[in-house]
């Protein structure tokens, strides 16, 4: 994701020289090509990413189009008071990028883990919330955060995700993207966990349990409608995070679901209420906290079968 960001930010810093990269000291080499070539609008503020965030207000208020970029989790809760007051209060144009979504920073442990960012950063007025899962949605997302005019928090992984398409796509903020058709369950999730979720589609339709999939790349403005959608026409409605189930998209789908008066089974898997627990691989994190492809398919048969 990081490659394909880093890519789509070059690609569009050429063309525009409002475009600038802003980093806090942090994965310098990975901007080699691009400070090379366009060391005009590269910007290391050093480890000062509250700091980095209001020079991006400012930036933003004389026509520049600032593209901030750290680690997601000393965005969200180091610097909130900046986004909150310098970008979205004032609906500065900045584009606020996080990288390490969810567990990605594995073996870091808690403090660089982002599970709870879009639980700290929904609430702000005029901040738009993207959350791709795959290199190709990255892509496109962060083609749609340049040419959106207001604050954006763009969610990253890391480096080394899967694809998940096959073939070309629109993408739209706020339109959330079915993956899978099915009857029986809808899933929905977002960023890096959608290739675990793809995998609990093959498990489930193993068991003769057809699993609609639901690509959830915007949190914020939520897709009503794709649910809506999804609970008059399927049985159960799920949805699956790598952040705590408390103000991310689990949240999110339960106040649509709510104020919708639909009645539908519904439940949130995620962390519940507590700090992500081992060390490792993204892979061994993911199995340490019961977001594995495995843990998932087995809430989703007790949903199910609790209808029963």
């Amino acid at each position: 994701m990081r490659t394909a960001y880093l890519d789509s930010l070059y690609n569009l810093a050429q063309k525009d020289k409002r475009v600038y990269a802003l980093i806090s000291d942090n994965g310098a080499i990975v901007y080699d090509k691009y400070r090379k070539d366009l060391a005009g609008q590269y910007l290391n503020l050093g480890i000062s990413e509250a700091n980095m965030l209001g020079m991006a207000a400012g930036m933003a208020s004389c026509g520049k189009i600032p593209f901030a970029y750290t680690i997601g989790a000393f965005l969200a809760y180091r610097s909130l008071e900046f986004i909150r007051n310098d970008i979205c209060l004032q609906n500065m144009n900045v584009k606020i990028v996080g990288t390490g979504a969810g567990m990605k920073y594995s073996a870091l442990g808690p403090t660089h883990h982002s599970t709870e960012d879009l639980g700290c950063l929904r609430s702000l007025p005029n901040l738009t919330i993207l959350s791709p899962a795959s290199p190709m949605e990255v892509a496109k997302a962060t083609r749609a955060a340049y040419e959106h005019m207001g604050p954006i928090y763009l969610r990253l992984g890391t480096n080394g995700e899967q694809e998940i398409y096959e073939q070309d796509y629109q993408f739209e903020i706020g339109k959330g993207v079915t993956l899978a058709e099915g009857d029986d369950i809808t899933i929905i999730g977002t960023g890096n966990i959608l290739a675990e979720v793809l995998r609990v589609r093959d498990m489930l339709n193993r068991k003769g349990i057809s699993a609609r999939i639901i690509n959830m790349h915007t949190i914020k403005p939520l897709d009503k409608e794709i649910i809506l959608k999804a609970i008059g026409e399927t049985k159960a409605l799920v949805t699956v995070e790598d952040h705590d189930i408390i103000g991310g998209l689990g949240s999110a789908v339960a106040e649509v679901v709510a104020e919708s008066g639909k009645g539908t089974r519904f439940v949130r898997v995620g962390l519940k209420e507590n700090f992500a627990v081992g060390y490792g691989t993204y892979s061994d994190m993911i199995g340490q906290n019961k977001l594995c492809a495995e843990e998932i398919t087995l809430r989703c048969l007790e949903c199910l079968s609790d209808m029963s």
